[in-house]
């Protein structure tokens, strides 16, 4: 009797175990989606017309977020994540004014504009993704995120973006 039941705890570990590791491997899964569409939103930073690319990193981060919600196993619906990412955002990707104008018209200085606008477009993809992975990860939905209360996390998680692009340049 006492070896069934030592038994059934060993099983009981390595289970745990493995859904410890499903878990880490969906996180890195997750990791490597945001990378894929940083790398994405940097480059659509570097189109030249001015407000076209804030369309195209829209649409790039909405693609990140339906691959985020496929692999969480939540449902997407697109109006909602565009909402979501506006008001996580500030709205810029939704109102075109403010901050994200500024540093789409700032691609007219030549070499340093759309330089800048690729690192912020980066920046953002990456901090969003990392919101919604950290929001998914604790069981979270669309229906229950509330972006007044990522708002620290995402300016940190922006910060570290900027360091992800730099990364990107470097190799």
């Amino acid at each position: 009797m006492a070896t069934k039941e030592a038994t059934e705890v060993k099983e009981a570990e390595a289970d745990e175990k493995e859904v410890a590791a499903s878990g880490e491997d969906k996180v890195l899964k997750a990791q490597g989606i945001v990378k894929n569409y940083l790398i994405g939103s940097a480059a659509a930073g570097f189109i030249p017309l001015p407000i076209a690319d804030m369309a195209a990193i829209g649409l790039i981060q909405l693609k990140m977020l339906h691959s985020l919600a496929n692999l969480y196993e939540v449902k997407f619906t697109k109006e909602l994540g565009k909402s979501l990412i506006a008001s996580l955002t500030g709205g810029l990707a939704a109102t075109g004014v403010g901050r994200g104008t500024l540093v789409s018209l700032v691609k007219v200085v030549p070499i340093i504009g759309p330089a800048a606008a690729a690192a912020v477009a980066g920046a953002t993809t990456y901090a969003v993704g990392q919101v919604f992975i950290q929001h998914f990860e604790s069981g979270g939905t669309f229906l229950d995120f509330d972006p007044e209360k990522v708002k620290g996390y995402f300016a940190e998680q922006f910060e570290k973006g900027k360091l992800a692009v730099a990364d990107l340049k470097k190799g």
